[in-house]
């Protein structure tokens, strides 16, 4: 009896800490390894700018603006040329290099595609009450890392898998198809035409702390392209012009 008693515990606790971890468990530690929910519920401005050398040896500098449910602004400059975009809650416009740089209204479409990116706490988030369902998938190795694996199905049908560090819960990599994207973490969709078929790896790293308190990746590599994007400045909760809502060079 006494053996048994000694046994039952240790028995228990070594079944408790073997069990797999469901999406729920696995959300909650990331949200909480990225600042917490208190902190997630506060962020409501982000501006981010970002460097990518690519292979060529060309620089694209990428300076983004978005507000919490209201706006998403891109300015890139690729040297020879720059592009800007402005998606609002309610319409969506982009430059035209060949029309001398000119803002014309942007497809719907696309326009709905950097939408997501509106979402700055991210898709993870409050998961539920977006409508959005999240399923535990098998283990799987990222670079050497044994990482949990969660499929995020969104209201509207995408799906997003998400494959998080099995140490810190900071996601290694997002698997998407077409344009979709990372939305928090530094990717996400920047408009761009792509096979809505094609499956999209993106590599997330250099994981820093704000003085906010807040967690983000500083490179982000989509796989196979061979250029990482690399941030300079990550801004929380700044004022934004209101002129950045409107198509103005």
């Amino acid at each position: 009896m006494r053996l048994a008693s000694i046994l039952l515990p240790a028995l228990l606790a070594s079944a408790l800490s073997g069990r797999a971890q469901s999406a729920d468990d696995i959300i909650r530690s990331h949200i909480d390894a990225m600042g917490g929910a208190d902190r997630m519920k506060a962020l409501q401005s982000l501006y981010t700018e970002g460097i990518t050398v690519m292979p060529n040896g060309n620089e694209v500098t990428n300076k983004a603006w978005r507000v919490q449910g209201r706006l998403v602004r891109r300015e890139i400059d690729f040297g020879m040329g720059n592009m800007k975009m402005v998606v609002t809650d309610k319409e969506g416009w982009s430059t035209n290099p060949r029309s001398g740089g000119s803002f014309e209204a942007m497809p719907p479409e696309r326009a709905e595609a950097m939408r997501g990116e509106m979402d700055l706490p991210g898709p993870l988030f409050d998961y539920v009450a977006k409508g959005h369902k999240a399923e535990a998938l098998p283990k799987e190795d990222v670079n050497g890392s044994a990482c949990h694996v969660v499929k995020l199905t969104l209201k509207l049908g995408r799906d997003i898998t998400y494959y998080f560090d099995p140490k810190t819960f900071y996601i290694l990599r997002t698997k998407t198809k077409g344009s979709g994207g990372m939305m928090r973490s530094g990717g996400g969709p920047g408009g761009g035409q792509r096979n809505p078929d094609q499956e999209v790896l993106t590599d997330f790293s250099d994981y820093r702390k704000t003085a906010e308190g807040y967690v983000f990746a500083y490179s982000t590599t989509v796989v196979g392209m061979g250029a990482a994007m690399n941030m300079e400045k990550i801004e929380v909760n700044a004022k934004v012009d209101e002129k950045f809502f409107k198509p103005e060079q």
